[in-house]
């Protein structure tokens, strides 16, 4: 049995990728034997420490003020940090954690990074691709998160990406040694019920995309590239479900494009309205300009519906091309119009995409995810 202290950049009632995968990891090393808590951030630094269950997780939330490199704010943000490592100590000598593993850097991370190195606690640090898709390239603007992130890579026990694609870029970019990283794809959970129809679905078939409307995503492209098809070879609407700072100019984007009148924008959908939404599709699409892995992908696969997905990043790592999806390069446009038309005329070989995808989802499953973790977790073991 190990006492894990899992340190998200974020967590519930917050949505996201790695607010779902650090509830995942928690909810399966608990019921495998160990024992875990997660520490992550107050909604607002200027929150106190606070406490509570969810889904019987202790949840500690902690202000993470990010220290400034200039003396000025440096001034008036060390108090705070100060009293949150002493908030942090004193979560150590109640839940007396054999790791800290951070999932995602940012604050946690350096907060994590500092606390390890004070209470001799060993430390994982797990990347999620934050260098690369942070949305205003924080790693780029701040010094202090940029060397605290090349700090954790020397110091942690273990080092793991959800992509080698991810760990190339820390072994490019921020000092990791080339060959210390591993990697531990992402999981789904595999354990939901069953789904109800989309009650938000259109009169029409459609293509489905799903995620934060942000430029980096790549929906802007995958309304080109279906714009690009024929009238005869556009039988399906196209959704694109979520919401950020570039929903509105996608649909300008589209009344520009002619095809306002078959484009869906429904906005954010909760999990379950996601997984509906899935299976429902003729066609998921995950257009990224740059993907680190793309959890999107297993719950598509999951729920039964064929996958195109982006050739950039780390999900040529694991969806074989024309087996279980078919990878685009979504800045091709002519090419993936084409891919679009090919696999909209074809119910056979989006049956055979979908089928395929299903057998090979079972291989991310949490159990066998979070036994990565706890092999990396005996490895620091043995740092201690």
């Amino acid at each position: 049995m190990t006492r894990v202290a899992l340190l998200p950049s974020a967590y519930l009632p917050a949505l996201g990728g790695v607010e779902e995968l650090t509830r995942h990891l928690a909810l399966t090393l608990r019921d495998g034997g160990d024992e875990v808590e997660v520490w992550t951030g107050t909604p607002d630094d200027r929150d106190p420490p606070s406490r509570q269950l969810l889904d019987g997780i202790t949840v500690r939330r902690f202000p993470l003020p990010l220290p400034a490199a200039r003396p000025g704010p440096l001034a008036r943000s060390g108090p705070g940090a100060l009293r949150t490592m002493a908030a942090l100590g004193r979560a150590v000598d109640e839940f007396r954690p054999d790791v800290l593993h951070v999932q995602c850097f940012g604050p946690n991370g350096v907060y994590a990074t500092a606390l390890a190195a004070w209470r001799r606690v060993p430390l994982v640090v797990t990347l999620q691709g934050e260098t690369v898709m942070d949305d205003a390239d924080i790693f780029e603007r701040s010094t202090v998160l940029r060397t605290g992130l090349r700090v954790a890579l020397r110091r942690a026990a273990a080092v793991t990406g959800c992509s080698a694609f991810t760990l190339a870029d820390a072994e490019a970019r921020f000092g990791l040694a080339r060959g210390v990283g591993s990697v531990v794809f992402n999981g789904v959970d595999l354990t939901t019920g069953g789904v109800t129809a989309w009650a938000g679905a259109p009169d029409a078939p459609y293509v489905l995309a799903v995620g934060r409307v942000v430029e980096k995503k790549g929906f802007d492209l995958l309304l080109a590239a279906y714009a690009a098809l024929s009238p005869a070879e556009r039988p399906a609407d196209l959704v694109v479900a979520g919401d950020g700072a570039e929903r509105a100019r996608l649909v300008a984007l589209a009344g520009r494009l002619g095809v306002a009148d078959r484009v869906h924008f429904p906005g954010r959908l909760d999990r379950d309205q996601v997984a509906a939404a899935m299976a429902g599709a003729e066609l998921f699409v995950m257009p990224s300009r740059l993907e680190p892995f793309g959890i999107v992908v297993l719950e598509a696969w999951r729920a039964g519906a064929p996958v195109v997905a982006t050739a950039a990043g780390g999900p040529p790592e694991f969806v074989t091309d024309g087996v279980d999806g078919v990878l685009v390069d979504p800045s091709d446009t002519g090419a993936f119009s084409r891919v679009l038309a090919d696999l909209l005329a074809s119910p056979e070989r989006r049956r055979a995409l979908a089928e395929a995808g299903r057998a090979r989802v079972a291989d991310f499953a949490w159990p066998m995810i979070a036994d990565r973790y706890r092999a990396c977790y005996r490895t620091a073991a043995g740092h201690a």
